[in-house]
């Protein structure tokens, strides 16, 4: 527990997963318009609506959203990583941003790099900003941010103008001299990297080396099953699984999410260029009812008419079948109950494999969204997760039905053994 606490509370982990969450306004809203693009090409009668109201380039606004939320995602993973650590070091994080960005920007490549405008000063193509880019930005903002705190902190580099500036004033140029060096250490590294690298870009050095083996390997049924796993295992002992794991799932999901949009709204059809696990993937398919998918817990009490949990059941219903499922968690309990702990690890695991295969087998639409309100419930989650597939709203409620039928016999045992207890005491 205290290495997991540790874990979750790490200052460098908790700056992604809360600036990539804090994003959630622009990844939501980019993938739903993907997704109403793309909707009149699955359902027709609405696509030829949307063309007989609005023209022939109805989709224009949808694609204008995409370009403004999706193209631009490093960049502003940048801004929100950098200001999140630095406030996590008690800076007010202003500056800190500003510098991680240009920080950034030197490891973009000023000549073009795609065939178009090959060789030409000033072109930079969108894939050095949008997800394909993600990992930089995230390493150069961590690493640029702790850069500029630790100059920020050395005396001899504040410069103390005298009382009467404005406060604004005063602490733009306390810091002026920080932000300086920051600039020209990541500009030197800059240059030596492009003198050893032979001209590349960090940017397409990290792909070939780390971003690429890494994506393949999260993209994994091993992967899945071991990150679910480990999120239950978490919350058996009262630990917030899913939160402590965020700051290494959340940009993964939020990468090859992503990607995925970025494909869907090119009008890529090969299947098989989709990542699986990606983006809402967990949410839409194994988390339903919350971590341990218990709103198949609620309907198998409901199934076998527990009376004795009938308060419980009043009380977690409503919330769980939005996603939320502490009042089940710990008024059953289910943390820190050997019995219980049993179908809570086991049925997310079940239901991982069965996502993960359905999707890479064809049977299921992979998913085409980066983000989904984690509160959609079952069923509408999967369809919109899927770009508007039947199929992922199929999937999502046949997941359901198997955690319904791994926590079925334990429903029913545990009432055995409670009336029994019951009968003992009269």
């Amino acid at each position: 527990m205290p290495s997991a606490v540790k874990l979750g509370n790490n200052r460098h982990l908790l700056a992604v997963r809360d600036a990539l969450i804090g994003m959630i306004a622009i990844t939501m809203i980019g993938s739903f318009a993907v997704l109403l693009n793309n909707l009149g090409s699955i359902i027709k009668p609405y696509g030829r609506m949307m063309e007989a109201i609005f023209g022939p380039s109805w989709t224009t606004l949808g694609g204008d959203i995409w370009w403004a939320t999706f193209a631009f995602m490093t960049i502003f993973a940048v801004f929100g990583i950098s200001h999140k650590l630095a406030k996590s070091y008690g800076d007010d994080g202003f500056e800190a941003m500003l510098i991680a960005a240009a920080c950034f920007f030197i490891f973009v490549p000023q000549i073009g790099k795609v065939p178009e405008t090959e060789g030409a000063w000033g072109f930079i193509h969108f894939g050095y900003f949008n997800s394909t880019s993600l990992f930089t930005g995230i390493i150069v903002a961590l690493l640029a941010t702790e850069v500029f705190i630790r100059f920020t902190r050395v005396k001899a580099f504040r410069i103390k103008l005298p009382d009467g500036v404005p406060p604004a004033v005063s602490g733009a140029f306390a810091k002026l001299i920080p932000g300086i060096f920051t600039i020209l250490t990541f500009g030197i590294i800059g240059l030596l990297f492009r003198m050893f690298s032979d001209g590349d870009p960090l940017n397409d050095w990290l792909n070939t080396v780390l971003v690429s083996p890494l994506t393949n390997a999260v993209d994994t049924p091993f992967f899945a099953v071991l990150i679910v796993f480990l999120v239950h295992v978490f919350w058996a002992v009262g630990l917030h699984g899913t939160n402590i794991l965020g700051g290494i799932t959340t940009p993964l999901f939020t990468s090859t999410g992503t990607k995925n949009t970025d494909l869907y709204a090119a009008g890529v059809t090969e299947l098989d260029q989709y990542a699986v696990l990606a983006g809402p993937f967990l949410d839409a398919f194994v988390y339903l009812g919350g971590a341990g998918a218990t709103l198949g817990l609620i309907i198998a009490m409901f199934l076998t008419a527990r009376r004795r949990h009938k308060q419980l059941l009043a009380l977690g219903t409503p919330p769980g079948v939005f996603q939320i499922n502490e009042p089940i968690l710990f008024g059953l309990p289910i943390v820190l109950n050997p019995i219980w702990l049993i179908p809570f690890i086991l049925a997310p695991v079940i239901m991982t494999i069965v996502a993960y295969s359905a999707i890479s087998l064809g049977l299921v639409h992979p998913v085409v969204t980066a983000s989904i309100p984690w509160v959609t419930p079952a069923g509408i989650g999967g369809y919109l997760a899927t770009g508007g597939h039947i199929s992922g709203a199929v999937l999502a409620i046949v997941n359901l039905a198997i955690s319904i039928l791994v926590y079925l016999p334990f429903v029913y045992f545990n009432g055995k053994a409670e009336d029994k207890k019951s009968e003992d005491k009269n």
